[in-house]
């Protein structure tokens, strides 16, 4: 998980400049990308815990398969799940804290069941190594957008 380390610090490095908007690029600002991205984060390392290992069963998902195999989310072609939108602009110190949540976090998922699991609204039943997996291609282009934004 050392490159999904790598990418928080880059997203705590970018909460300065989270009031940054650049309407050609995306509609939210940084500070929206950054707690966007960290929700996710949080929201689906606090449920691998929660599954039964017993009940994760593989089945294929053609959306998965593509977006994993060419290791892209493309822009603008999916609209997350209102769950995980933030409601409201979070302050410098709020995302801060949620940084440092994540970190925690992560380090949670290495003692997980490798069957551990959480279902993805597209992607249905991530297992632990397929959630680390989304987990890296999600931030990652969440990353991709803040770094145009701030150009």
């Amino acid at each position: 998980m050392k490159k999904l380390d790598s990418y928080i610090v880059e997203l705590e490095q970018h909460v300065p400049k989270k009031s940054v908007r650049n309407e050609i690029v995306s509609k939210s600002s940084v500070g929206w990308q950054i707690d966007h991205s960290l929700i996710v984060i949080n929201s689906i390392i606090s449920q691998l815990p929660k599954s039964n290992p017993d009940e994760y069963k593989f089945k294929f998902n053609f959306k998965r398969w593509l977006v994993f195999t060419v290791n892209h989310i493309p822009r603008g072609k999916a609209a997350s799940p209102k769950i995980v939108f933030p409601e409201i602009e979070a302050s410098e110190q709020e995302l801060i804290e949620k940084i440092n949540l994540a970190k925690s976090n992560l380090s949670r998922i290495e003692t997980l069941d490798k069957n551990n699991f959480f279902r993805h609204p597209f992607f249905g039943d991530l297992n632990v190594r397929q959630t680390k997996n989304f987990l890296l291609l999600h931030t990652f282009h969440h990353l991709k957008i803040i770094r145009d934004l701030v150009k």
